[in-house]
């Protein structure tokens, strides 16, 4: 049986505020094979977010460890998870983050360029044209609207062909049939490029897809 490209280990996450220590994720255990979709719902403030961040070694636990493609990101400075995430990891954001001085372009053809990859634009072209803006390819994303701006993002997610996405309200700040659109894209491009896609939610619809659903209830795993 093949190791889990996630693994997750008596996580918990205690942060000091002005009452005192409040704990945020507590006893989290959890494994995540390759190619499996998941996604991570709660309600808000459940954790899920910060869940997700320690997952990506965006964020380091209190205590436990979390291995990610292999390697226990626990045991490893800023750098080095920057670095694994460079080589593994994908992001799609609710807010797209996209690089305002960029265009569409130039924001996929990123990730592959800070890999020195010599086609770094026909592969950026090639996502455009999958995910519908073979035309708005020359465009910046002030040019774009919402959903646009989120399939640019999905595009430059896939551009270093991860592993591991991870997702974080993608269809959060778009209306009921901009998300329905993206929620297919993200699949369709998912199971072509053979990814593990982790994602935080709270669209039914988009958890629904997804073949395993862990819900997050204060701080720990329900169920």
């Amino acid at each position: 049986m093949s190791e889990p490209v996630i693994r997750v280990r008596g996580v918990n996450k205690v942060v000091p505020t002005a009452e005192g220590q409040l704990t945020i994720l507590e006893g989290i255990d959890l494994e995540i094979n390759a190619g499996e979709t998941v996604a991570v719902v709660g309600a808000s403030g459940s954790g899920k977010t910060t869940l997700l961040g320690i997952l990506a070694g965006l964020d380091l636990p209190s205590s436990g460890t979390v291995t990610l493609v292999g390697q226990d990101i626990t045991r490893l400075d800023e750098e080095a998870r920057a670095r694994l995430r460079g080589e593994h990891v994908g992001f799609v954001f609710q807010t797209f983050q996209l690089l305002a001085s960029l265009t569409a372009l130039e924001n996929v053809m990123l990730p592959a360029e800070l890999h020195h990859e010599a086609d770094a634009g026909d592969q950026a072209r090639a996502l455009l044209e999958k995910v519908g803006l073979g035309r708005r390819m020359g465009h910046y994303p002030r040019q774009l609207s919402g959903g646009e701006q989120q399939r640019v993002a999905i595009a430059r997610a896939f551009a270093s062909r991860p592993h591991v996405l991870f997702a974080d309200e993608p269809t959060g700040n778009l209306d009921t049939t901009t998300g329905a659109r993206i929620i297919d894209l993200l699949f369709e491009l998912n199971e072509e490029y053979a990814t593990t896609l982790v994602l935080v939610t709270h669209d039914e619809r988009l958890a629904a897809r997804c073949q395993r659903v862990i819900e997050i209830d204060a701080g720990r795993i329900r169920g």
